[in-house]
């Protein structure tokens, strides 16, 4: 690439999704996002962390669903017909998450994007990669790749209660092969029929 191509790449504005949870908005590339769906509840996964609400089966791949109320501990988390789902997709790997509410799509040019403050929070600090000024709107810019790769993927994980027992029923009822490309680290369970609690 030209040096004034990548100048040029470097100055472009970047497209973001955004949305709340509780009072705050935040934005994530859209580059990200494969679809957004309305919530429904998901099959649930004995002894997971309490914001993995469970996997659904989008077209046959299992897709954890991660509450992003839950993981940010905001002051609550209801499930009503404007709760939607924001299912991603990055590098092959596939995560719904759970937000309030979805606003619009903003076209932000780098002038208007600044540093994060290092303070402490529920997210972490690397995970924010700035914050985003339009008007009176003010965006908090996430990393999604990074935030969901820390603990989404669960089962992937050693130091997680995640059994075998946990996702045989899940693996019996939608597939071991579609459980597998979702968790790819997930070492083969053996197969028999069971529910999950």
């Amino acid at each position: 690439m030209s040096v004034m191509g990548k100048m040029a790449e470097g100055t472009a504005a970047r497209e973001y999704l955004t949305f709340r949870l509780d009072q705050e908005e935040y934005g994530i590339d859209i580059l990200k996002v494969q679809e957004i769906r309305g919530y429904e509840p998901p099959t649930r996964i004995a002894n997971a962390p309490p914001f993995i609400k469970g996997v659904v089966n989008l077209r046959g791949t299992i897709v954890p669903i991660v509450d992003m109320r839950l993981k940010f501990n905001c002051s609550k988390a209801e499930y009503n017909s404007f709760t939607v789902v924001i299912i991603l997709n990055m590098h092959q790997r596939v995560v719904g998450i759970v937000v309030d509410s979805v606003s619009d799509v903003m076209e932000l040019p780098p002038e208007a994007i600044r540093s994060a403050p290092d303070i402490d929070s529920a997210i972490d600090s690397g995970s924010i990669t700035g914050l985003g000024s339009v008007g009176e709107r003010m965006l908090i810019l996430l990393d999604i790749e990074k935030l969901t790769s820390m603990r989404a993927s669960a089962c992937t994980t050693a130091s997680t209660p995640w059994s075998t027992a946990a996702c045989r029923g899940v693996c019996a009822r939608r597939g071991t092969a579609a459980f597998m490309t979702t968790f790819p680290g997930w070492k083969r369970p053996t197969a028999r029929n069971g529910r999950n609690s």
